[in-house]
């Protein structure tokens, strides 16, 4: 087996660098935190700082030069993900990358990374969110019989954004809910049910107070034959226990509140390989209700053992080494990108759109 161990640029040093990124990359023997790209350093923001090892560079430029970097990691905001990934592509860097705002940006990318000769995948770390592989190990199982409907939720009680000096709060290519949470939520879709014929979406906000103008919150339906898939983010929900998944067939239903808790816990400074780390409390396990002899009978049921999102690291390494696939194709990301373009078109001009 070969044993080489790559080294990885991170280009940005934000939130998403930090909990998202950087844990997870840290835990994967075959990768090397080698450089990472911080333009405007500030006393208590600084990369070199926080890891005196790794080695500094103030732009991506720079730092794409560097013969010893062979992973590009781009963790930066979404309208400048293509131009980041095609300077990497174009170095003869391997890139991971959350995608980019448009489809067409999407394919250019896809035919320079087989030009160069290089891996490229892109980070849909929630396929491996315990709460979506239970309903997936659910459907699997045919243990809801014919599936008639799926909703799946990303809903906050977030009504104001006083304060936030977030990017999120302004209008930008490749913002918005639709981008933030629903990219991830369509991609699970796509990955349990494939592509939908049918699209109907409503983008807007929210919020009383938006002086940003950024679409807060997604309504998607994706109609399938005999089936609708409804992905759904808010941010004025009022409720304690958030609603995340509800999916019904001819032989039961399951329902689950809570969101999957790798986020929380790598914000928190948890790092997969603790004790407990991506485990949810008993109490937040979903119900499963099923039809025995002719009665609904509700009951507990476990979530799967959860899979770090290190896995997609680890599985990014293989594919290096020609082990098998890539975590994400970018052929999947693609279509998700399509997709949320025909949402877009779907919200503007208010009607069904075919796929």
């Amino acid at each position: 087996m070969d044993t080489r161990v790559y080294n990885v640029g991170l280009v940005g040093y934000g939130s998403s660098a930090k909990v998202f990124h950087i844990p997870l990359i840290e835990v994967v023997p075959e990768f090397n935190l080698y450089a990472i790209v911080q333009r405007n350093p500030q006393p208590g923001n600084n990369a070199q700082k926080d890891h005196p090892s790794v080695r500094a560079y103030r732009s991506a430029e720079e730092m794409v030069t560097d013969r010893e970097v062979d992973v590009v990691v781009v963790t930066t905001t979404p309208q400048t993900h293509y131009e980041f990934a095609k300077l990497a592509l174009e170095h003869r860097k391997h890139v991971e990358k959350p995608f980019v705002p448009t489809f067409e940006e999407a394919d250019e990318l896809q035919r320079l990374a087989k030009k160069q000769q290089k891996v490229l995948t892109v980070y849909q770390n929630r396929r491996w969110d315990s709460d979506f592989r239970t309903v997936k190990e659910l459907l699997e199982r045919n243990a809801l019989g014919r599936v008639v409907e799926l909703e799946s939720h990303f809903d906050r009680y977030k009504p104001s954004t006083a304060g936030s000096k977030s990017w999120k709060m302004g209008q930008v290519p490749g913002g918005g809910a639709i981008y933030d949470l629903g990219a991830h939520m369509i991609d699970q879709m796509v990955v349990l049910f494939g592509l939908p014929k049918k699209i109907t979406a409503f983008l807007g906000s929210q919020r009383a107070d938006n002086p940003g103008g950024y679409d807060d919150a997604c309504a998607v339906m994706l109609h399938y034959e005999g089936m609708i898939a409804t992905v759904k983010a808010a941010v004025v929900s009022a409720e304690t226990e958030q609603l995340r998944f509800w999916v019904r067939g001819d032989k039961g239903s399951y329902k689950k509140f809570h969101e999957d808790c790798q986020e929380s816990h790598l914000a928190s400074g948890k790092k997969p390989g603790e004790d407990d780390f991506g485990v949810e409390p008993i109490e937040h396990q979903g119900i499963l209700t099923t039809v025995e002899d002719g009665h609904l009978i509700s009951r507990a049921y476990p979530t799967v053992e959860p899979i770090p999102y290190s896995m997609l690291y680890s599985q990014f390494a293989r594919a290096l080494v020609g082990q098998g696939d890539v975590p994400v194709k970018v052929e999947d990301a693609s279509a998700v990108i399509r997709l949320i373009e025909l949402a877009k078109q779907s919200s503007s001009e208010g009607r069904t759109v075919n796929v």
